[in-house]
């Protein structure tokens, strides 16, 4: 192990600086508190990651409300890089730390200058803001709140979100994540106790509901591939029929609104995420790694990260590995070689290489937190 992990370091550092770049963009959630452990409440926060140098490294953060419970694609970068959107879908219960209540903020985080991210603005949103997404425009968000079963609609403009309007999916739907079709006319909505995925037409700032596909039950993340063809979907219950509940990764044909694939992949995928070519899909899997370290199975149980092939509707395992426990949200590098996943237990995130056919985590670029990662994305990854 310290052969190849030194082999791995020699051939990263012959990579030359800048050959991933961009910025990732890690909310930390610091409410998530556990028995076994002797760790408060600590302050929750975004941070800005560095791609253009090896290791990547915290250059900037801003304290802000974030929180790990709920959808991991609570953060959405925009194409430009000027902003990000994180939402919050907890807060701290002055009554009782340890049961964080609903919240409903949503911040707007000026990226001009990435060392110095700057909160622009705090909106409402519904209760339990989750996943949340910006068209390639920049004008237009949406945002998932799962209490109440709805989608809020946001325009931007001048550094500013003013809310224009609301979809309601059904107060018991528990809407989980949203996000935009490329070209901006439809929006795809998850819904845990619906279970569906929603379809919304987009018109300007107006957002209707249109139709609805069961895919799976415990409907949570969604893409939508670059080429628009696509939705692929994550299903932490199983499928829609039968009694196997192992969770799913579905597949549905945008063109004719039809479930073409229902993979099964293992326990809990929560988050799925296209490589920016979208040639490669990565789903996380909690996999029921512990929480602590103190748990009996710690060490035994890991999580698991899991890549494949899209292909027009097919899916192609290609590579697979144990990561870390409780393990969040990832995101991709801007040339798809390099994979940053989010470790609650460890607050750590991990750093993994990918040529094509295996996964390579290298433990000595890990990036440590005093919060728990919760959500991660950069400028591809919504």
């Amino acid at each position: 192990m310290k052969i190849r992990s030194a082999l791995l370091a020699a051939s990263l550092s012959l990579v030359p600086a800048g050959a991933w770049a961009g910025l990732a963009i890690s909310s930390q959630d610091g409410k998530q508190l556990q028995k076994a452990e002797a760790t408060g409440v600590t302050p929750d926060s975004v941070s800005v990651i560095d791609l253009g140098k090896y290791p990547p490294r915290v250059i900037g953060s801003v304290n802000v409300p974030a929180s790990m419970i709920g959808s991991p694609n609570a953060i959405v970068v925009s194409r430009s890089e000027k902003f990000a959107i994180v939402t919050a879908a907890q807060k701290v219960n002055p009554a009782d730390p340890m049961k964080p209540l609903p919240d409903d903020r949503v911040s707007l985080i000026d990226l001009s200058d990435p060392a110095k991210p700057k909160l622009l603005q705090t909106v409402q949103a519904g209760p339990q803001a989750s996943g949340v997404a910006m068209n390639k425009a920049e004008n237009l968000v949406l945002v998932a709140s799962r209490v109440d079963g709805a989608v809020t609609v946001f325009t931007l403009a001048n550094n500013r979100l003013t809310r224009a309007g609301r979809v309601e999916l059904g107060a018991r739907s528990e809407v989980t994540d949203v996000v935009f079709s490329p070209d901006g006319r439809r929006a795809y909505v998850t819904a845990w106790s619906a279970p569906a995925v929603f379809e919304l037409a987009v018109d300007g700032s107006k957002v209707t509901r249109t139709r609805q596909i069961a895919t799976g039950r415990s409907s949570y993340g969604a893409v939508v591939t670059p080429d628009g063809n696509w939705l692929i979907n994550t299903n932490v219950g199983g499928a829609m029929t039968g009694d196997d509940r192992t969770g799913t990764i579905a597949m549905v044909d945008l063109k004719s609104f039809k479930q073409v694939l229902s993979l099964p992949v293992g326990k809990t995928p929560e988050h799925a995420t296209l490589s920016p070519d979208g040639k490669h899909l990565l789903v996380v899997l909690a996999n029921g790694a512990a929480y602590t370290k103190t748990d009996p199975t710690y060490g035994k149980v890991r999580g698991i990260l899991k890549i494949f092939a899209v292909g027009a509707g097919t899916l192609k395992e290609v590579a697979s590995t144990g990561s870390c426990h409780w393990n969040q949200g990832a995101a991709w590098s801007d040339d798809g070689k390099l994979i940053l996943a989010q470790c609650a237990t460890e607050r750590t995130i991990e750093v993994y290489r990918f040529d094509g056919k295996s996964l390579t985590r290298d433990d000595k670029a890990a990036i440590a937190f005093q919060s728990r990662p919760g959500s991660i994305a950069t400028r591809h990854s919504r």
